[in-house]
């Protein structure tokens, strides 16, 4: 499977957090499976640190990343066109760049958030996880 982290279970992983369901730990783990983390995950966890909303040292966000052996997304062109084609669903600018990737590069987003269940995603027939 190929997999796009939402930044919150990006951050639990990271962190060891007990938050991060088992089931969604053996799927990232699991190494027939590759782990991608968007460019706009980092991108927010670099604004929520900035404003103070989260505590996380970024110097070691991008090596914890790679050491975690997980590949980078960037955002593209593509992507950001593709941003404005999804629906009204909900107005959070990372996550519909995370739905819009997810769409173009055909990856199963991992989340905890439901949302990502009302944009229709399907991988290979498979919906988004939700942990």
């Amino acid at each position: 499977m190929r997999l796009l982290l939402d930044t919150n279970v990006l951050l639990w992983w990271l962190s060891d957090d007990r938050r991060l369901a088992k089931e969604a730990r053996e799927i990232i783990a699991n190494p027939n499976n590759d782990v991608l983390v968007s460019a706009v995950s980092v991108w927010e966890v670099a604004i929520k640190a900035a404003l103070k909303r989260i505590e996380i040292q970024l110097d070691d966000l991008e090596g914890a990343i790679i050491r975690s052996g997980f590949q980078s997304l960037p955002i593209g062109l593509r992507h950001a066109v593709a941003v404005g084609r999804l629906p009204a669903v909900h107005r959070d600018p990372f996550d519909r760049m995370l739905v819009a990737q997810a769409g173009i590069e055909e990856l199963r987003v991992v989340s905890h958030d439901r949302v990502f269940e009302r944009y229709g995603l399907s991988t290979e027939g498979l919906p988004p996880i939700i942990v």
